[in-house]
């Protein structure tokens, strides 16, 4: 879809598409109609990012929190968003080994309790094997940090979604 579309695009068909491009947070997609128009994709994504970085810290925590757990429970329960389900499926992350998944498992535990939301990691640019190396790095970072990190794995994410979506090269 190019930008015109974009900019012509009424405020529920707006939210409709672009709804989902910050996890289960239709109501920033709503916030973001009413800058248009947009010049392009750069355009329409700082201001989903102005939006974020614009939250006091319980909002952007409940960003994150958003998200679904990477490698959890729920990919077998079907409860992953058809983006989330298309990102952690193309990583590999649906394939871990049983103790693969053990360790990754007791990882975001261990996240989560320390942090208060869950391990983000924007999986298309990663690998595999380097998302649990990632965890396990991330989980010593001091919170005021991570939080930071895992807010820009949320505009990584963004990003990408925002050029499937415009059928642009991330």
């Amino acid at each position: 879809m190019d930008i015109e579309k974009v900019n012509s695009m009424g405020f529920g068909e707006f939210v409709d598409v672009f709804g989902n491009v910050i996890e289960r947070c239709p109501l920033i997609a709503a916030a973001v109609w009413s800058k248009r128009p947009f010049s392009g994709l750069g355009d329409l994504e700082k201001h989903f990012f102005a939006f974020i970085d614009g939250l006091p810290l319980s909002g952007q925590e409940g960003v994150l929190r958003c998200h679904p757990e990477l490698a959890g429970r729920q990919p077998q329960c079907g409860r992953l968003s058809a983006e989330s389900q298309r990102e952690q499926s193309a990583a590999g992350l649906q394939n871990l080994g049983a103790a693969e998944r053990l360790r990754f498992t007791e990882l975001t535990a261990q996240y989560r309790t320390r942090f208060g939301f869950p391990f983000v990691l924007a999986v298309r640019l990663s690998d595999p094997a380097a998302a649990p190396r990632e965890l396990a790095r991330r989980l010593r970072c001091p919170p005021a940090q991570e939080l930071r990190t895992a807010l820009g794995e949320v505009k990584k994410i963004c990003h990408l979604r925002l050029a499937d979506l415009l059928g642009e090269q991330p």
